[in-house]
């Protein structure tokens, strides 16, 4: 079975701090910009002051990712935009497809609705409708997920909308070391790139190295492992996979958890090899069951290893609703610890 894999650092030092998720892609963004002069940064509030008095670089983006940016590379190259999506978005295909390397902040994936058609129709088909010919070289940076009492127009997550399109990449980073490596390599990719932020990860601490590294896509994390179980969690789901590892570890019961850190593509041949040893699976995603990642994960399990299950795959996942907005309902929606830990028991004892 493949070993755990972290990345592929030809350019890191052996100094490294301990960063929170938001600060490691802060660091990777301005890492980025010192090394390629057309690496740009667009969006809603990403620098901040324009056009008003007050305190330039005042915000960095909602989430203050992008926060020291602009005192450095200036406002041609950290552009406040209106707010509007299909601007947005619009504008970095554009740029990509005249030899700038665009991040555009989505703010909330959400809105994805209002510039859909510059991703599925115009961005994800360049370089198929130009013979190979196109490159457009751009990252949608927009945060997903619930927990924050956001409302169910800010709460979503819609990877599996994405992960559906032809021609494009998405990335899920669930740790800070991920974050970081993920975004310096879906900067130099030459195809758009969806890096989706789970807003209750971005306070999140680990150590990450100080110099650029890369993280492969495709290639899935295992930052627990064992032979009795296999969990595949994504984003936001993985640090509770691996807490509810740990608490069955202590009774002897060991449990491969994979992170797949990118969606599209995703490492198919990880999770086989994880589940032909183990012969029981559980899938736990954030997002609605219908057509989630967790039913095509199921779905590629049951076609390729059906003989190997020893008991039917589980799904944890937020029910077929839109987000809460009560804090009970939220937290009842979102799935737990609890509801993980009773899945991998209903399987172990299938």
């Amino acid at each position: 079975m493949n070993q755990p894999q972290k990345a592929v650092n030809t350019e890191a030092t052996a100094t490294s701090s301990v960063k929170t998720y938001r600060e490691a892609i802060n660091e990777a963004l301005y890492q980025e910009m010192e090394r390629d002069p057309t690496v740009i940064v667009l969006g809603e509030e990403v620098s901040g002051g324009a056009g008003c008095s007050g305190q330039d670089d005042a915000y960095g983006g909602v989430f203050g990712v992008t926060k020291g940016l602009m005192p450095r590379f200036g406002r041609e190259r950290v552009i406040d935009t209106p707010i509007s999506e299909s601007a947005i978005i619009g504008a970095a295909a554009g740029a990509a497809n005249t030899g700038l390397r665009p991040v555009a902040e989505l703010m909330f994936f959400d809105f994805i609705g209002v510039c859909f058609d510059q991703i599925f129709n115009q961005a994800a088909k360049f370089r198929y409708m130009f013979g190979g010919k196109a490159r457009t070289p751009m990252v949608i940076r927009a945060t997903v997920g619930a927990g924050m009492r956001a409302g169910a127009q800010h709460s979503n997550m819609l990877h599996p909308v994405v992960v559906h399109i032809a021609g494009l990449k998405v990335v899920m980073p669930s740790n800070a070391y991920d974050a970081k490596g993920l975004m310096i390599s879906a900067i130099r990719d030459d195809d758009p790139v969806i890096f989706l932020e789970h807003k209750c990860l971005y306070d999140a601490k680990c150590e990450v190295p100080d110099a650029p590294y890369t993280i492969p896509f495709g290639e899935a994390a295992f930052p627990r492992q064992g032979s009795d179980a296999t969990i595949v969690a994504i984003s936001a789901m993985v640090p509770k996979a691996i807490a509810v590892a740990d608490k069955l570890a202590k009774e002897g019961i060991h449990i491969d958890v994979i992170d797949p850190r990118t969606v599209s593509p995703m490492d198919d041949e990880a999770i086989l090899e994880s589940v032909e040893l183990s012969g029981r699976l559980v899938i736990v995603d954030e997002a609605n069951e219908r057509c989630s990642l967790a039913a095509d994960i199921s779905s590629i399990v049951a076609e390729r290893a059906f003989g190997s299950l020893r008991a039917p795959i589980r799904k944890v996942t937020a029910p077929h609703t839109p987000v809460p907005f009560a804090p009970s309902l939220e937290d009842a929606y979102i799935p737990s610890e609890a509801r993980i830990e009773q899945a991998l028991r209903d399987v172990l004892g299938a």
